[in-house]
């Protein structure tokens, strides 16, 4: 936590405030000069003289000098501080939304500046002195990196949403939840949604909501991202359930045989609903004109991996003396196939183990001498990549942005959102997820303003699973198992 500044006295430019902090520490550390008589003998004679010293006029008081220097620094930064002038228009037009409804969603694409407005508009609101951030864990440095550009005026205390439960406790007066969309499960709330709003509930403190995609599957997702604030517009409805009586279309669906509701087909009122608490940015608005171009690469495979693919297909299981590969129901199938054609395996007691490094053999030999990076999927990847680039690769965003490491290694699903790749050369896809979610979030993680092109590469393997996964995420559908069992013939 900062030390608390002075707040802004309303009018007051950020040279002005400057100015008036400089002043009051003047008065505060102000001296008077004391005279006192004194006397002193010369040759057996007694002389008057007066003695000239200086003291503070008041008791001194670290915490206001401390406060006062701070602000005085804090003003003065804010002047290095040049918020583009469509970031100073949503601010504006986010502070009026915050003072008349108590929260805002800043639906803005990625690079776009989510963080940096959502901590200047705060910074213009009265009475803020203690703001939570709550996002992923992987871009907490890039928000701090963030708060100390901008030296805010209130104390900001920044967590990832998996350490909710070890939150000061002290009284918010602000939080912002990033990457919000990812609170969005329904029918039934995550446990994420439920900590958020438990917190919100206690605390009732202005909320900003940020994500570059509020709803990307449905915009049944909208619900439990808002739920525990006091003044959301869907506030009247006691559950989700009662609240898609009226904005979700609900419609059956089989699933192995049985039918079940589908909650998934929400209404346009949704949207609607929620526009005048939204304002959405897009990167084409804020004169972005980066191009991103994909090239497909193919990394041959060990034999012995094809073979047990094949195996696989044909019988279903692979045993060996210690461990055994199932793959007895479609699903299992989809998973390890996948698993094999990027080297590693999940055993049926649940170990895994690396097989085939053929894939970060091929990373290694391919971009030698540039800075990328690289995004696997399942965990045991991390370790083939590992073994095969030593000390040479990184999981911290703090270590590849320095000097140390030139190469960094993000799992897909973490590493998608709320960081920032720009020093990179290329990002390398060690392997494919199946959402397209994850497909159009991940590949815009280098993009600058300043950037003309991204260059990605994906790295599938020689007859692999993974160019039908590229293909239908690449249309924005997610890769399911009806797509699997069509490419594959598998019932």
């Amino acid at each position: 936590m900062q030390t608390k500044i002075v707040q802004r006295i309303s009018g007051r430019t950020n040279e002005e405030m400057v100015l008036e902090c400089e002043k009051l520490l003047r008065v505060v550390r102000a001296e008077r000069t004391i005279e006192k008589r004194k006397y002193k003998t010369i040759a057996g004679v007694k002389h008057a003289y007066i003695e000239k010293t200086k003291e503070r006029m008041f008791k001194p008081d670290t915490a206001v000098e401390e406060r006062l220097e701070r602000s005085i620094e804090h003003y003065k930064n804010m002047n290095l501080i040049q918020l583009r002038p469509y970031q100073e228009d949503i601010v504006r037009r986010g502070v009026e939304k915050l003072y008349a409804h108590g929260f805002v969603y800043l639906s803005m694409e990625v690079r776009t500046g989510k963080t940096l407005t959502s901590l200047s508009m705060l910074d213009r609101m009265d009475g803020v002195e203690n703001v939570l951030f709550v996002t992923k864990k992987k871009a907490i440095s890039s928000i701090t990196e963030d708060m100390n550009k901008l030296c805010p005026s209130y104390a900001l205390f920044t967590i990832n949403y998996e350490s909710i439960h070890k939150i000061p406790d002290i009284k918010w007066d602000a939080i912002v939840l990033d990457e919000a969309h990812s609170m969005g499960a329904f029918p039934k709330p995550s446990k994420r949604a439920k900590e958020v709003r438990d917190l919100l509930i206690k605390h009732d403190p202005l909320v900003i909501l940020l994500s570059g995609t509020p709803t990307p599957e449905s915009y049944s997702q909208m619900y439990h991202q808002v739920y525990g604030i006091k003044r959301n517009p869907f506030a009247e409805y006691k559950n989700f359930y009662r609240w898609c009586d009226d904005y979700v279309s609900v419609r059956q669906k089989k699933v192995n045989g049985m039918f079940i509701n589908d909650y998934s087909h929400g209404t346009d009122r949704i949207m609607a609903d929620m526009a005048q608490h939204m304002i959405s940015y897009t990167q084409a608005e804020a004169g972005f004109e980066t191009t991103i171009e994909e090239h497909t690469l193919t990394c041959p495979m060990k034999q012995s991996t094809k073979d047990m693919i094949k195996k696989l297909e044909r019988d279903l299981v692979i045993e060996g003396k210690e461990e055994t590969i199932l793959a007895d129901t479609a699903v299992k199938l989809m998973s390890k196939i996948h698993q094999l054609c990027s080297g590693t395996i999940k055993f049926e007691s649940g170990n895994s183990m690396v097989l085939d490094t053929s894939k970060a053999e091929f990373i290694k030999q391919k971009f030698e001498g540039k800075k990328i990076g690289i995004f696997y999927k399942f965990k045991e990847e991390l370790n083939a990549l590992k073994q095969v680039f030593g000390t040479g690769i990184t999981t911290e965003l703090d270590v590849f942005n320095g000097t140390g490491c030139p190469v960094i290694a993000l799992q897909i699903v973490s590493g998608r959102e709320g960081i920032s790749l720009r020093k990179a050369d290329a990002l390398v896809y060690y392997n494919i997820d199946f959402s397209a979610t994850s497909y159009w979030q991940s590949r815009d993680r280098m993009t600058t303003k300043d950037r003309q092109e991204n260059h990605i590469y994906w790295v599938f393997s020689d007859g692999g699973i993974e160019w039908k996964i590229y293909e239908s995420v690449k249309k924005k559908k997610d890769y399911t198992l009806s797509h699997f069992k069509k490419d594959f013939n598998t019932k």
